[in-house]
């Protein structure tokens, strides 16, 4: 990660915050159906926060998102659980008609947007011949905050990403969602691959740290 203290950037301490720095945080929230369907992404507001802030990890801070030494008292475990891999290297390819769709679940938040009451993205992909049901899958994995689920329009092409900020949002209960290929340094000082779309976790949970794994629905885990 570059030293220049101007460029956006984040890292995580050793068993303790995030340190985000040159980056707006705002809130977000799923728009659900009333099917109880994901739909799109709503912003909330934006959360005024200094140049350089630390934003909780463990999950237990009283004054959350922002760190108040929480990590300390309750002996946060902050050790990294990620690899070198990349997600091409992780990711499983699904090849449709006219997409070729990956998926790396394991860094999956379980948003919901892969899928509604009536079908999903793994049983459109090979129907993508329709321009109808490849415009719906594309929505679909657009709004996949952790960037697990991605598409290219040819298997040997370039993956397609939603042109979003650079920015940290908030979501309800969630992780901290990361846009706009914002450098990302783990707590053992090395660099997480640089992507359009990330979700880090903020419960203390997950066992992909820094990146989210899901785990803050199974942990309970509110930010309220």
């Amino acid at each position: 990660m570059s030293d220049d203290r101007n460029e956006p950037s984040i890292s995580a301490r050793a068993s303790g915050p995030f340190v985000v720095r040159g980056l707006p945080v705002v809130r977000k929230r799923p728009v659900e159906s009333e099917l109880g369907e994901p739909l799109t992404w709503q912003v909330g507001d934006r959360v005024e926060v200094s140049a350089t802030v630390l934003l909780c990890r463990c999950g237990a801070s009283s004054t959350k998102p922002l760190c108040d030494g929480a990590h300390a008292s309750i002996g946060f475990d902050g050790t990294d659980g990620t690899s070198d891999d990349t997600y091409a290297e992780r990711a499983k390819p699904y090849d449709g008609g006219h997409l070729q769709v990956r998926d790396d679940r394991s860094i999956c938040m379980h948003a919901g947007f892969c899928g509604s009451a009536a079908t999903n993205v793994w049983k459109q992909v090979k129907h993508t011949e329709d321009t109808t049901i490849r415009a719906q899958v594309i929505n679909m994995i657009e709004r996949c905050p952790s960037g697990a689920l991605t598409y290219r329009l040819e298997a040997e092409g370039d993956d397609v990403e939603p042109d979003l900020p650079r920015q940290v949002a908030l979501v309800d209960d969630g992780p901290l969602w990361v846009t706009g290929g914002v450098p990302v340094q783990r707590a053992d000082g090395t660099d997480l691959e640089v992507r359009a779309r990330v979700t880090l976790c903020r419960c203390g949970a997950s066992a992909r740290k820094p990146l989210c794994d899901g785990s803050h629905k199974e942990a309970g885990f509110t930010d309220h």
